[in-house]
């Protein structure tokens, strides 16, 4: 299923808000009734044949009138939450003042019930909807078509950055390149079905719903005009991709300068990552948390002392922020002599990149197991984080020996203190590539913010629990 159905995602979410708005409404009035909050001489049920059905159609119309069913905030970011969140503030202060000005004798107790109830429900709505509308996508469903016009190094780039976001549910059918590119494919396995030029007639024929124009698609911003002409009543969206990636939003504004929309980023923000209010965040975080986990603490350590009488911690040399080193502690959970086989198990599998991760590690003992399947081998490492020498998000720790060999930009993810949980963690953990490994830990350097880290630790629970990547 593609493309067709995404024409029922408006009228979905416009059904649901509906629902959620007129159940806000009927709680809102039963509310009064049984708390008896404000209580007046009005009758709110009495009432609600006229009160009911304008606030249910106001409140939706509002929403439309703000672009909140428009086709282009369904897929992600946070516009679509706020459309929503701000057409319900004016819908509120509509309806006081109207009320005020027409004398009608309006519930407080029901006014603000049912915006208590109605704002949070349609936000908690779009958020469940989003969520099955990413679930159907990675299983193949409710994608775009699209078409990616550039040279044929960018169309590659931005096809990877496509292919691997796949709740975006973009479906990359096809490249344009320009004239004098003849291969059939690019270099990764894109069919290249036509000439940059020539992107009208090739969206049309392919029936694309989306096309990219990346670097090198064409030679003049006219040529670009042009072909949003030619698509204007098509229903084919025009996306511009500039060569900039690993950037997050908040770091890009678009500021429009005689016509010409020029793209300004903010430097990175490695620095803001090292600042005393992410320190004290942490040493906040890891008191809590070590004074909360402490059950499980006294559990971890009795199951590996039981077991085979060796030493609780196992203390392994890391690196941390600019090159220092420090004893990063875990529960032990692998055998006592489990660095002598190290050599031998590299050999064995033919490891030669730099991070060794085996998925039936024999080196693992029994206890060890589902120490590491809920990623509890790693809480002593809230000491590291109370010390500093480590913080509660960050690039995951590295040995010196991986360091040694550290290539390129790689280097970069030391800028910051290593973390206790990362991007890494929420995206795969060990499932991952090195190649990936290290373009999430850029990443999280780049773009630091706390909000970042408050999500990081959030998604963590799910992580853990879920065990991917745990091994």
């Amino acid at each position: 299923m593609t493309s067709r159905a995404l024409r029922y995602l408006p009228t979905s979410a416009f059904a649901l808000d509906t629902t959620v708005i007129t159940v806000a409404t009927m709680l809102g009035v039963l509310g009064r009734e049984r708390l008896s909050l404000f209580a007046t001489s009005t009758d709110v049920a009495e009432r609600l044949g006229i009160v009911g059905p304008l606030l249910v159609l106001g409140w939706i119309a509002t929403i439309l009138l703000s672009g909140g069913y428009a086709k282009n905030v369904f897929d992600a970011g946070t516009d679509e939450y706020r459309r929503v969140v701000q057409s319900s503030f004016v819908t509120a202060g509509l309806v006081g003042v109207g009320c005020f000005l027409v004398k009608f004798p309006l519930s407080r107790g029901f006014f603000l019930l049912t915006f208590a109830i109605g704002i949070p429900g349609l936000v908690l709505g779009r958020l469940l909807l989003r969520r099955f509308v990413h679930a159907a996508r990675r299983r193949g469903s409710l994608l775009h078509r699209v078409l990616i016009a550039g040279s044929p190094s960018h169309v590659d780039e931005i096809a990877a950055v496509l292919r691997r976001e796949t709740w975006l549910g973009y479906q990359v059918i096809g490249a344009l390149t320009p004239a004098h590119y003849l291969d059939e494919e690019t270099r990764r396995g894109i069919p290249v079905l036509g000439n940059s030029d020539d992107a009208t007639s090739a969206v049309l024929e392919h029936e694309a719903d989306i096309v990219f124009f990346a670097s090198g698609a064409l030679g003049s911003s006219t040529q670009m005009r042009r072909i949003a002409w030619d698509l204007e009543h098509k229903d084919v969206q025009v996306v511009v991709a500039p060569s900039v990636m690993d950037v997050s939003a908040e770091r890009v504004r678009i500021r429009p300068v005689g016509g010409l929309p020029l793209m300004h980023i903010d430097p990175p923000r490695a620095t803001d990552a090292s600042r005393w209010g992410k320190r004290l965040f942490d040493i906040i975080g890891s008191a809590s948390l070590m004074i909360l986990l402490s059950p499980v603490f006294v559990i971890a350590a009795l199951s590996i002392k039981l077991y085979d009488r060796g030493p609780v911690l196992f203390r392994q040399t890391r690196v941390s922020r600019h090159g220092g080193e420090f004893p990063c502690l875990k529960f032990r959970s692998m055998v006592t002599d489990a660095e002598a086989q190290l050599q031998r198990l590299h050999a064995a599998v033919d490891a030669d990149h730099v991070l060794f991760k085996m998925p039936e590690d024999p080196r693992i003992t029994l206890p060890g197991r589902w120490l590491r399947r809920f990623s509890i081998d790693e809480l002593p490492q809230l000491f590291n984080v109370l010390r500093g020498e480590m913080s509660l998000v960050g690039p995951r720790p590295p040995l010196p020996s991986e360091v040694a060999r550290y290539q390129g930009d790689v280097g970069r993810r030391m800028h910051v203190r290593p973390g206790l949980t990362g991007l890494w963690q929420v995206s795969g953990r060990s499932d991952l590539s090195w190649d990936e490994t290290v373009r999430l830990d850029l990443y999280y350097v780049d773009n630091w913010s706390m909000l970042q880290d408050l999500s990081i630790l959030a998604k963590t629970v799910g992580a853990v629990f879920s065990s991917r990547g745990a091994y």
